[in-house]
């Protein structure tokens, strides 16, 4: 491994946080503020494509490892590497980051230097979480996303501002507590905070007292993983943290923090606990299922058209999560890939809705209409995201969804027949918001002088429209450095399988 290698991950993390520092320095020039974030959120992308490029698709373990003693007492190390399902969350998150800047310029206004020092901020928390193979370094980045992300919406969100970053930051807090507790005990009873060593102890049966604490260490993960995916019930936050946020704030908040949830569900449920993931597997696979099918539902009534996109996010992560807990090749590469393409579709989503947001500072589906008239470059747009969102042959949303109910099918036939009824469902209630909102009459007039997208919008949209077309037509691109990760992952559930065969 050269030079690079060793220190790639490094840069890729912190490269965010050392720009948001020196933009503390930039002039408060409005234009050179944003020209110096969409800079150093330019130079994060260019720096992650060393990984793809670098990446060999036919290895299961981590690479890029970085590790290193950081504090000698406790033995925390600074121990960072990826796989195939930490890879491509990194390049989703320096992906849409340089999008929320361009989707930003005119938007932002006021406190222009501070929005972009977030922003960066919350990037490298982000990337953090994804790369972060010690325990402690872990909970660290997963907690230092919080701050930022509820500034985003507290300070730059609309009207309940304050109450939905209230209502985030508690939710999500909370319920990392969980996972705290269940760190610290591994870490008591190993003597060690990184990933690999604990896990290791773990499948040896070298941790005491560990069959009497399984239980609860895998619900201490599990429920902050929960919350934060959203999954049904604990899923209350979202639609108020989406629709008061500013349109940056969205997109990485459906687009990206969403699947720290999922990520660690694969990453510590499905890794440190294999027979608790076995065991509690039917009743989060029915919660998975009553999310899919009562988010579609709810979605398709909302006269808002933020907390229309919100309530299709828990939708979509419910295919993730029942996808997860299928424990099935099919499954799992169906969630990894749902996760990508719901990243790039709903991001798209929600920069399209802020589009009109700043137009008609409205999102109510009734104050609009006909929009395909003003707006054709826009409408044009909205539709083939909506088509990708939903599910259509040779874009990404259909590849995952039809992967994730072939593993539903073939754990347990009723969780493929009840999921598949949310593809139905999704198509119903995003059609007919497209329909409500660009088709028939203009039937308020100042919609008749809504100007179309402009050059930053229209730069900002072209990536997520090129990618959701590249994921449709070649998803192997992305599958192939996935399904090692996988099959690794589901090694200790195919032994469990042959011990119950026996």
């Amino acid at each position: 491994m050269n030079g690079l290698d060793s220190a790639i991950l490094t840069l890729i993390t912190f490269v965010p946080a050392a720009g948001a520092l020196l933009l503390v320095l930039v002039p408060r020039r409005d234009r050179d503020i944003r020209v110096f974030a969409l800079g150093i959120s330019l130079l994060a992308l260019a720096l992650s494509l060393h990984l793809p490029d670098h990446f060999h698709r036919d290895q299961a373990g981590f690479q890029f490892e970085q590790n290193v003693p950081w504090i000698p007492a406790p033995n925390i190390h600074y121990h960072m590497g990826i796989d195939g399902i930490s890879l491509w969350l990194v390049l989703l998150t320096t992906f849409l980051t340089p999008l929320c800047v361009l989707i930003s310029w005119r938007s932002i206004h006021e406190r222009v230097k501070e929005f972009f020092i977030l922003l960066l901020l919350l990037e490298t928390g982000l990337i953090g979480v994804f790369v972060a193979l010690d325990l402690f370094l872990f909970y660290f980045f997963w907690e230092a996303t919080l701050i930022p992300m509820a500034l985003l919406i507290g300070v730059f969100g609309h009207e309940r501002r304050v109450y939905a970053a209230v209502k985030f930051f508690l939710y999500t807090m909370i319920a990392s507590v969980f996972m705290l507790a269940a760190i610290l005990w591994l870490y008591a009873k190993t003597g060690s905070f990184d990933f690999t060593t604990v896990q290791t102890a773990i499948r040896g049966g070298g941790v005491e007292g560990m069959a009497a604490a399984a239980p609860w260490l895998f619900l201490g993960f599990f429920i902050a993983f929960a919350v934060k995916v959203p999954l049904f019930p604990v899923h209350t936050w979202l639609p108020d943290a989406h629709v008061e946020a500013p349109t940056a704030g969205s997109v990485l908040l459906a687009g990206v923090l969403l699947k720290m949830g999922t990520y660690g569900m694969l990453r510590f449920n499905l890794g440190l606990f294999p027979e608790q993931s076995r065991l509690n597997a039917p009743w989060i696979a029915i919660l998975a299922m009553v999310g899919i099918i009562y988010g579609a539902l709810v979605a398709m009534v909302q006269p808002n058209l933020k907390k229309l996109i919100a309530y299709s996010s828990i939708s979509h992560l419910g295919f993730v999560v029942l996808g997860i807990f299928s424990f099935t090749s099919a499954g799992l590469n169906g969630a990894m890939f749902i996760m990508l393409a719901h990243g790039v579709s709903t991001g798209a989503l929600f920069m399209l809705a802020g589009v009109i947001y700043e137009r008609r500072h409205t999102y109510q589906i009734s104050q609009f209409g006909g929009l395909a008239t003003p707006m054709p470059a826009y409408s044009t747009f909205f539709l083939f995201i909506v088509l990708a969102s939903l599910g259509l042959p040779l874009l990404n949303g259909f590849i995952g969804e039809f992967l994730v109910l072939s593993g539903a099918f073939q754990a347990r036939t009723w969780w493929g027949v009840i999921a598949t009824t949310g593809v139905i469902w999704s198509a119903c209630y995003l059609l007919w918001m497209y329909q409500r909102v660009f088709f028939g009459a203009v039937t308020h007039a100042e919609n008749l002088s809504l100007r179309d997208l402009d050059l930053h919008e229209r730069v900002a949209l072209w990536p997520t429209a090129v990618m959701a077309l590249a994921m449709g037509v070649a998803p192997l691109l992305w599958l192939n450095a996935i399904a090692p990760a996988v099959d690794s992952t589901l090694a200790p559930f195919t032994q469990l399988a042959r011990r119950v065969a026996r």
